[in-house]
């Protein structure tokens, strides 16, 4: 059997899969986001190991895990995890959500004009490179001591086998990789005062890169197999849910939202706020719009009404309405595409006497769509009009959101076995391809036999009578962000 684990921003998952890529069963644990500022978003990266342990240890009560043949990594993007060079943490990870090097940014793309063309990517202060040049700036003294930057998830490879490494996917997010080339750029990483040095070495996600220590294997009572070198969460998904070719893609509904949408070279476009990033596997890149807030708005406000999510999707479709009046815009943390305006802010906007708790959930599941509707138009401007579409996440597991995306977007969508696991079930296929591999067999026959489309449990069509209310709707969210986003500024 083969484990992948998936480090996301709430919890990381364990998933494992047999040698025909079949889920065998699955565990979880939580993590905490501590925010000590406003904009601000850390992580301690020692509760990734602890919550490693913890999945690792519930899975050994169900499965006999001597039988392992090998692990795969997927995690959260652009965390920026600072090591000395004895390899110890120098401060809490700052996570992709993180808006505090807006500043940074500006001067990144003002004192290198060069950026933009050599990482074909905006500045953005989700990214690893402006938030070094923060720590450089604020934190002098741990800068100084910074001697390797890694990404979340290989933290966890660094933990399990030693070997300072990372795959292009998720090394596309830091704005130090020329994903064209395939490799760090000098020039970029002197942006941050960085160099070749502080990176890890790089690999394909299919890649073996270490094997466990016999520290790490008696640790977690497990053997000590190979482990590959992974994939960034958004580039997993896709692997889990066979979207590995030029014209597929996938929305994920998680902490955040992404579309993404495969190519078969690397097609930037930057001015739109279209992340054009290596996919996982050799000779594919794919583009990606963002929306920094997804599920996790609704999450948000079920915190505020003391209620559990399930509880308020019941009551929305018990109440049985299709339209509001209310608008909500989802930018909780900011936003990434189409805006990059660290200093966008939520809001509810139409509210009346008569406004009631079904109208603002509704709202909240039509803003999400909306954002995703956004990021939909720039990258068919960017030349990404994707034409088979799988959801995953969380927040897909609500088949009346998966209808609301489907009627916003004007496009049918496919719900698959899985999906809610998808990263982790990437991340477990690409340890599955990489032993193959290893082994002798060919790269391309294994990713055709191993990256296909699970079966759809749901295909949703877009419900053609309420065009024109999401038509109309989508003039007034568009309209509301515009009006409005200079006040956030003065704020």
């Amino acid at each position: 059997m083969y484990l992948g684990l998936d480090l996301g921003t709430s919890g990381l998952k364990g998933v494992l899969i047999d040698e025909q890529g079949r889920v065998l069963g699955q565990s979880s644990a939580s993590l905490v986001v501590t925010t000590p500022f406003s904009t601000w978003s850390e992580q301690d990266p020692t509760s990734w190991w602890q919550a490693c342990r913890d999945v690792i240890a519930d899975l050994k009560k169900t499965f006999d895990l001597s039988l392992l043949k090998g692990i795969g990594l997927s995690g959260q993007m652009h965390g920026a995890t600072l090591l000395d060079k004895k390899g110890q943490v120098l401060r809490p990870c700052i996570l992709w959500n993180d808006g505090r090097s807006q500043d940074q940014c500006l001067a990144m793309m003002d004192e290198f004009p060069e950026l933009i063309d050599k990482s074909g990517n905006l500045a953005m202060p989700g990214f690893t490179a402006p938030k070094l040049r923060w720590v450089k700036e604020n934190e002098p003294d741990v800068f100084a001591k910074t001697a390797f930057v890694l990404l979340p998830k290989d933290y966890l490879a660094y933990k399990l086998t030693g070997s300072i490494s990372s795959d292009y996917s998720d090394a596309s997010g830091t704005l130090w990789l020329n994903p064209s080339a395939r490799c760090w750029d000098e020039e970029l990483l002197s942006a941050s005062s960085l160099s070749k040095s502080n990176m890890p070495k790089l690999f394909e996600g299919c890649d073996v890169v270490g094997r466990l220590t016999e520290k790490s294997s008696k640790e977690l009572g497990v053997p000590q197999v190979p482990l590959v070198a992974g994939a960034g969460d958004n580039a997993a998904g896709a692997i889990g849910m066979g979207v590995v070719n030029s014209g597929q893609g996938i929305i994920s509904l998680g902490t955040s939202g992404v579309y993404f949408a495969v190519s078969d070279s690397h097609k930037a476009n930057p001015r739109n706020t279209v992340h054009a990033f290596c996919h996982a596997l050799p000779n594919r890149w794919h583009q990606m719009g963002v929306t920094l807030s997804a599920a996790n708005c609704l999450g948000w406000y079920a915190d505020l009404v003391d209620e559990s999510v399930p509880k308020l999707l019941e009551r929305l479709e018990q109440a049985n309405i299709l339209e509001t009046s209310v608008v909500f815009l989802p930018y909780l943390n900011g936003e990434r595409t189409p805006h990059n305006d660290a200093n966008a802010s939520g809001q509810f906007f139409g509210l009346s006497s008569n406004t009631n708790q079904a109208d603002m959930v509704l709202a909240i599941l039509e803003g999400v769509a909306f954002s995703l509707l956004d990021c939909q138009e720039v990258l068919i401007d960017a030349g990404s009009d994707v034409e088979n579409l799988s959801l995953i996440g969380g927040g897909a597991r609500s088949p009346l959101w998966r209808q609301i995306i489907a009627n916003v977007l004007g496009k049918t969508l496919f719900y698959r076995e899985g999906g809610e696991i998808g990263p982790a079930v990437g991340a477990a296929r690409l340890a599955l391809i990489g032993v193959e591999y290893n082994l002798g067999g060919n790269i391309e026959g294994l990713i055709e036999q191993h990256c296909y489309m699970p079966d759809v449990i749901v295909t949703h069509n877009p419900n053609l009578d309420l065009a024109e209310y999401y038509q109309n709707k989508f003039c007034t969210y568009k309209s509301l962000y515009q009006l409005t986003k200079s006040l956030n500024k003065e704020s």
